[in-house]
């Protein structure tokens, strides 16, 4: 129980929202990072057609929005990225989650030249990679180009973490768990879908399965087989709620072990090596 206490206030998750105000804060949050540092203009996000993506780029196009009509500065641009590794299975609801954001910019790029340049690359140099780790070069390979374009327009790169996968760490240290924003961080997955039912998203983007989809050997496994724990398990856990034991236990082992994800490179001022 302890534990389950300190997991929920590192995370800051709330049992219960107000989604209108949840709305508005991570939406405040996206302008007030902009307005604070005027050099920057845009928001970088990647499109993935699941419910993370989509609500963050709603919620980024709406930031967007309201600071172009609050400054009169037309420079202020919301680019959605999308990052397939050549076909991507679920490509409508790619189009579909586009289409309910209406992003003032689109850009494809198809990571899996670059993958498979890479994937070339550390084999002449005697490295083969296994399928977990060529879905990490992939994760990676999706952030890279993010922060390319970030770099080109004066931008930002916006992740979709949230508190039921940073719990588990279930992202790649670097790929999707490197970003420069987080403005889902203290909400849980129901919640997420709290917010995208009262902004009008389509009900098939936040029903579906979520899956990382990044190893070719099982395609489109869902995260809540890898994780051996259920969506519903993790966010009554974080709402403080008593689950089953062995669902608990799954919890706060991936917690325990993934922790190096949620902290910055260690240096000597750590104190992990002096003990």
């Amino acid at each position: 129980m302890a534990l389950q206490q300190e997991i929920i206030r590192a995370l800051g998750v709330r049992p219960v929202i107000d989604v209108q105000q949840e709305i508005r804060t991570s939406t405040e949050f996206l302008k007030s990072y902009l307005k604070t540092y005027p050099q920057l203009k845009s928001l970088v996000l990647g499109i993935s057609g699941g419910q993370d993506s989509t609500l963050t780029g709603k919620l980024c196009q709406t930031a967007i929005a309201e600071l172009r009509e609050e400054s009169g500065n037309n420079d202020y641009t919301f680019i959605a990225v999308r990052l397939p590794y050549g076909n991507q299975a679920d490509e409508q609801d790619c189009q579909d989650a586009l289409a309910f954001i209406q992003p003032d910019r689109t850009l494809t790029v198809n990571i899996k030249p670059a993958v498979l340049a890479s994937e070339n690359a550390l084999k002449d140099a005697g490295i083969t990679l296994s399928d977990f780790v060529r879905g990490n070069e992939k994760a990676r390979e999706r952030m890279k180009a993010q922060y390319s374009i970030a770099g080109m327009t004066a931008g930002v790169v916006v992740g979709t973490d949230h508190a039921a996968e940073a719990v588990t760490g279930f992202f790649t240290k670097y790929g999707d768990g490197g970003t420069d924003l987080n403005p889902l961080f203290r909400l849980n997955k129901r919640q997420g879908k709290q917010l995208l039912k009262q902004l009008g998203c389509p009900e098939h983007l936040y029903l579906k399965h979520p899956t990382a989809d990044l190893e070719d050997g099982r395609p489109g496994l869902q995260d809540e087989v890898a994780l051996g724990v259920t969506y519903q398990q993790i966010d009554d856990y974080l709402e403080g709620q008593s689950i089953d034991p062995n669902a608990a236990k799954i919890i706060e082992g991936w917690y325990l072990k993934t922790e190096h994800k949620r902290q910055p490179p260690i240096t000597v001022f750590d104190d992990f090596w002096k003990k």
